[in-house]
């Protein structure tokens, strides 16, 4: 399938733009407007200085619009402080999507154009007044304001989970571990032999089964175990208990040096 390609229009590489920093709350208000002015901007160039005067001035009706975010009151008027780019080439591109995209004939993701090059870095920053400090004021409340709260129930929930003194699993347990420790334990010599005839069947066991088999207590059994028995402690009968090469019998009269 051959792909369509979208050139790159570079009409607009000649136009100096500003790379403009706004506070969170003027983004939020800017997001609210589909089309229209936002507001006025004034460039005074003052004889002798370096830098011009900008001052940036919010629409009424958008300053004292609810935003959504919590922002209903924002400061109208803004300083525009500019810097340089220090030396660091950057450029404004813009993608057209949907309708306008068809009808230039572009691939599906829209015509690509350079809309200029950057030019300074601005900060926009609020002027000091009763509606900044008003907002400052509200964001400082709402950052102490707790995420979460306690609250008095007039009665008990009883269409939830209840309060329970154990938990089931946890009833388990403890029943395992008296049943352990009630286990009587037989005579050394009464264990050894239910060991050797469990060894007979296999060559390898974990403690758990050697439990099940013997029915004596953990502690117990690991003791009559480091008597006639090895622990591995490697791969690939890692953590098993394996009779020590003394006591091993093979079918057949066979002894350890002579398996293959």
């Amino acid at each position: 399938m051959e792909k369509k390609s979208s050139d790159l229009d570079c009409k607009g590489s000649s136009n100096n733009l500003w790379l403009v920093k706004v506070p969170k709350y003027m983004s939020n208000k800017w997001m609210t407007v589909e089309d229209g002015e936002v507001g006025t901007l004034k460039i005074n160039r003052r004889p002798g200085a370096p830098k011009p005067e900008v001052i940036f001035s919010l629409k009424e009706d958008l300053a004292q619009r609810d935003d959504g975010k919590g922002c209903s009151e924002a400061p109208r008027e803004h300083k525009f402080v500019l810097s340089g780019t220090a030396g660091q080439p950057m450029g404004v591109f813009s993608q057209t999507s949907g309708s306008a995209a068809d009808e230039a004939g572009s691939s599906s993701n829209g015509a690509l154009a350079l809309e200029g090059k950057v030019a300074h870095r601005v900060d926009c920053r609020p002027v000091g007044g009763e509606h900044y400090m008003k907002l400052k004021r509200l964001q400082v409340l709402d950052a102490i304001t707790p995420m979460r709260t306690t609250m008095a129930l007039d009665r008990a929930v009883t269409n939830n989970y209840k309060p329970v003194a154990n938990h089931p699993n946890n009833l388990e347990v403890e029943r395992r571990k008296k049943e352990d420790g009630k286990r009587a334990r037989a005579d050394p010599e009464k264990v050894q032999e239910m060991l050797f005839s469990a060894f007979e069947k296999h060559q390898y066991y974990n403690i758990k089964d050697l439990v099940e088999i013997t029915k004596q207590p953990i502690q117990y059994l690991k003791e009559v175990l480091k008597e006639i028995a090895t622990y591995n402690l490697k791969a690939p009968h890692k953590n098993t208990w394996e009779l020590k090469p003394e006591y091993r019998h093979y079918k057949g009269g066979e002894t350890p040096m002579e398996q293959t």
